[in-house]
Parts: structure tokens; C-alpha cells; sequence
């Protein structure tokens, strides 16, 4: 069950790498504004407040894989749970697919990880 967690938490971590990317360096460039659905005017005059948010996102994968590296579970309950505050907040305020795309793979995690301190008594 650790592995499944670690490795379902590592997927969340590959996933804010990858947000971190689309919104730092590709937020104002036709494959960004394809996949948000952006004119180039708008891209243009977000692109800074994207790229802030894509260093928030990659302080979030940066968080996991430190508490994978550490084996350490009070690091990362703490950033999936970070994430899916993050998650929830963004669906309700900005796309509701954030809830699906953010949230939800994070609660899976932290509940495989919940689910594996059970097992190994602690």
C-alpha cells in the first residue's frame, strides 16, 4: 500500500510540474492558449500573474517529492492536502475541471497514504 501511495503521490507531483511548465513557459504561446482557451490579448496580460501561479505549483511538487525522498508521511499529508485545498479553491472560483484535474487525483493520494499509515500501525 506505500508503494501505491508513493507512487500515486509522485503522479501528483509529475502534475504540478507540468502546470508549473504550462503557466511559466508556455502561458503566452499558442499551445497555452489553446488548452485554456485564450485570446492572445488576454494571455498576454495574465502572463505574469500565470507564471507566479506556475512557481506556486512547482513549491507544491517540490513539497511531494521531498516528502517521498524523506519516506516522510507528515510531508506529504501536508502538501496533498495543500493541493487539494488548492484544488478545491480553483474550482470553485475559476474552472470547475480544476476540481477533477487537481483536487481529486490529490485526494486519492492522501488517502492511499492515510490508508498505508493505517497498515503499518502508526
Amino acid at each position: 500500500m506505500k508503494l501505491i501511495a508513493n507512487v500515486l503521490t509522485a503522479l501528483v507531483a509529475l502534475c504540478h510540474l507540468g502546470f508549473l511548465t504550462l503557466e511559466m513557459f508556455f502561458w503566452d504561446h499558442p499551445v497555452g492558449r489553446k488548452i485554456f482557451s485564450m485570446t492572445p490579448e488576454v494571455s498576454a496580460s495574465s502572463a505574469t500573474l500565470a507564471m507566479n501561479q506556475g512557481l506556486y505549483n512547482g513549491f507544491l511538487a517540490a513539497g511531494l517529492i521531498w516528502g517521498i525522498w524523506k519516506g516522510r508521511r507528515d510531508i506529504k499529508i501536508f502538501f496533498l492536502v495543500c493541493v487539494v485545498i488548492a484544488g478545491v479553491f480553483g474550482g470553485i472560483t475559476a474552472k470547475t475541471s480544476i476540481l477533477f484535474t487537481q483536487a481529486l487525483p490529490a485526494l486519492i493520494a492522501l488517502a492511499f497514504v492515510l490508508i498505508a499509515n493505517r497498515e503499518d500501525g502508526k
